[in-house]
């Protein structure tokens, strides 16, 4: 017997579908050291992601062990990365975004580790002193610790990307697993309650149709909602937010 979304039978996981989460994002047109303007280099560990662009234009540099690349981005564009790709987005002209993110937010809520110098990414305590930006501080605080984040992963990141031969990356992923090892029971669990649980309840749906049942058509609904933070200094640029079912 398919299992069922706890607190919803017959209906299904309740989120958006496939437990996809959704912001928008306004990427930084800070200039860096290399005159590029845009956000911080980082990847993701158990998530794919992808760009929906809906306004300006820029690119995407992308490292993996397969090399590095740019894919120019438009209006659109729709691009998508999986699991270990470094990621950074380059802002040539008031480039937004709307990101598409697997497990339920997962990129936003800790699946991201940012390409800082090795020395930052010796312990997790070590490595969060580096990247929060404090959520209480002030506007220009924020902006000022979100700018230093990204400038300092941009020291790493250059290093990784001009490496001769691939014992840096490897060394970086190494180095990013054991940083998140910590998280990845409240991970597995966010998963369970919306991936896994979205996908148990198609197969549930698919049984009960294969039977002849369609009651679970009756419990159908429609939801709605408006972001519930705008602005947020995130990675690549300021964010607006959703709430995230699980």
């Amino acid at each position: 017997m398919s299992a069922v979304t706890p607190g919803f039978p017959g209906l299904g996981f309740p989120g958006l579908p496939g437990a996809v989460a959704v912001s928008h994002l306004r990427v930084y047109d800070w200039p860096s050291a290399d005159g590029v303007c845009g956000g911080t280099p980082h990847l993701h560990l158990t998530c794919s992601e992808a760009y929906v662009v809906t306004g300006g234009h820029g690119s995407v540099q992308t490292l993996t062990a397969s090399g590095y690349e740019v894919t120019p981005l438009a209006p659109g564009t729709v691009a998508w990365f999986t699991p270990g790709t470094i990621h950074r987005l380059v802002n040539e002209h008031d480039l937004r975004i709307t990101v598409l993110m697997q497990n339920n937010g997962l990129p936003e809520a800790g699946d991201a580790v940012i390409t800082l110098p090795p020395e930052y990414l010796t312990d997790p305590g070590t490595y969060a002193a580096a990247v929060v930006v404090p959520a209480d501080a002030p506007e220009e605080e924020q902006a000022r610790f979100a700018r230093a984040r990204r400038d300092l992963a941009l020291e790493g990141y250059r290093a990784l990307r001009d490496a001769d031969g691939p014992a840096p990356l490897a060394a970086f992923h190494r180095a990013a697993a054991a940083l998140v090892r910590p998280l990845l029971a409240e991970w597995r669990e966010r998963w369970r309650r919306g991936a896994e649980a979205a996908a148990a309840a198609t197969g549930d749906q698919l049984d009960r149709l294969e039977r002849g049942d369609a009651s679970h058509l009756a419990a159908a609904v429609v939801r709605a909602e408006r972001p519930a933070a705008r602005g947020r200094f995130g990675m690549c640029g300021r964010l607006d937010v959703y709430e995230r079912a699980e």
